[in-house]
């Protein structure tokens, strides 16, 4: 097994960088860096040493050294740790010396794939760690968090060896054909995976609050020039975000920024407003208003409720009609704004705000969040947000609905087994013992490098 290098710390200048080794010559490469044959140090103690120029044997750097000794690190593997200065031109002379000591640069996620090689993890306790790192929202971390220290693992324990023992009771009767089991027996295996069945339904049932809290929501603020999309996304994100005039179709290109309400992460966009196009700009920034819209999980209409509705805005309740919106009406804070503008739209009961002085802000929200409902991430018990373990979850419960059906009418043995030992391998894919070495790869190819 090779020894691997990597910045552990973010690219650029910071206060801090970490340097990482791990494997079996990390402490050889260590010692030659800090100029110190026969290197042995303490594992678990930190100590103030001087990388050292080979060439001039003068200092590059004062470093804070931590070493963990296998398998009591979190590759499994023997693991220094450098703390550096943030100098990216240190840091990267560092490494360039660590790999000139017969390292070799780490890839995406490498360090987590060797704590998983060497039984220090599950896979899908790996996936938490990338999870917690790409979190956007505490809600979304302390998922990741949860799922870092094996609740999904735990969860789905249980699950397996119900299938387990009901595949030692099948596979014996195979074996030992004389001994048929009794009509009870078979009654109460199906009970039981009925009972899974149910609990993964519940389980696959979580994936949609679960992307929701690891991707965001997406909301595309769409409407005709000059009703104010601008002044209520500005609003909406508590900051002069987007460029605001009297002047109609100021916005001529989307703007997204990202905020997080009540632990859901929101993905904001301003979008161009929608009308005749008069050039070549005008039409682009409409197309991507027409793109936004097509991505969003939800659209906010806004409407000025200080005109009357014009043609387009009745044309943009048609186009919304079919989809998950919301619609303002926007400008109750103007003399020329008309309460009664409300009852002529039938689609959805539609919020009266000011964008200017934030009145019903507050209401928007809660109508934006109402049909996603809450994410507790704190009361909730499991909670996947992984298109792959939603998937796999799937096929096993199809798996186990084939074979509980087959059982009911009575079909033999064999033909229950494979759904069965096929619903094993899948949940078995989730936490990794049974995953193929091309979806490994595929997985850790999203990991940073360094971790």
């Amino acid at each position: 097994m090779s020894t691997i290098v990597a910045l552990a710390t973010a690219l650029g200048r910071s206060a801090i960088g970490v340097v990482r080794l791990s494997g079996p010559e990390s402490v050889a490469i260590a010692g030659a860096l800090i100029g110190q044959q026969n290197f042995s140090p303490q594992a678990g103690r930190v100590m103030l040493k001087g990388i050292k120029d080979p060439e001039t044997g003068g200092v590059i750097d004062q470093v804070l050294l931590g070493y963990f000794k296998g398998p009591h690190s979190f590759t499994g593997e023997d693991v220094v740790e450098l703390s550096c200065h943030g100098s990216p031109v240190v840091l990267r002379q560092i490494i360039d010396l660590a790999l000139g000591l017969n390292a070799r640069l780490a890839g995406p996620g490498e360090f987590t794939l060797r704590a998983l090689a060497n039984g220090k993890i599950n896979l899908s306790q790996a996936e938490g760690i990338r999870d917690l790192i790409d979190a956007k929202t505490m809600a979304a971390a302390r998922n990741a968090v949860r799922q870092l220290h094996g609740e999904l693992s735990q969860w789905l324990k249980p699950t397996k060896e119900i299938l387990l023992s009901t595949i030692v009771t099948l596979e014996s009767a195979v074996e030992f054909v004389e001994d048929d089991l009794p009509e009870v027996r078979m009654k109460e295996l199906g009970q039981e995976l009925q009972d899974v069945i149910q609990r993964l339904g519940q389980l696959a049932s979580t994936f949609r609050s679960g992307v929701l809290l690891r991707n965001g929501l997406r909301v595309a603020i769409i409407g005709r020039p000059n009703v104010g999309k601008s002044s209520l996304f500005n609003r909406l994100l508590k900051a002069d975000r987007a460029i605001v005039t009297e002047f109609p179709g100021t916005t001529r290109d989307s703007l997204t920024e990202s905020i997080a309400i009540e632990g859901m992460p929101i993905l904001l966009t301003d979008t161009a407003g929608v009308h005749e196009a008069k050039d070549a700009v005008e039409r682009i920034g409409i197309e991507r208003t027409r793109r936004a819209m097509a991505d969003a999980d939800l659209l906010l209409l806004v409407l000025d409720g200080a005109t009357e509705l014009l043609p387009e805005d009745v044309q943009m309740l048609a186009d919304v009609s079919g989809r998950r919106h919301v619609v303002a009406i926007n400008k109750v804070d103007l003399v020329g704004f008309d309460s009664r503008f409300a009852e002529s739209i039938e689609s959805c009961a539609p919020i009266e705000v000011s964008a200017i002085t934030g009145h019903g802000v507050d209401r928007l929200w809660a109508a934006i969040l109402e049909p996603f409902g809450t994410i507790d991430s704190e009361e909730a018990t499991v909670l996947i947000s992984d298109a792959r373990h939603y998937d796999q979850v799937c096929r096993a419960k199809t798996e186990l609905e084939a074979a509980c059906s087959l059982l009911e009418q009575g079909a033999s043995e064999e033909l229950v087994l494979v759904g069965l030992h096929n619903a094993l391998r899948f949940l078995g894919e989730i936490t990794g013992e049974t995953t193929p070495e091309e979806v490994l790869s595929r997985i850790f190819a999203t990991f940073c490098i360094g971790k």
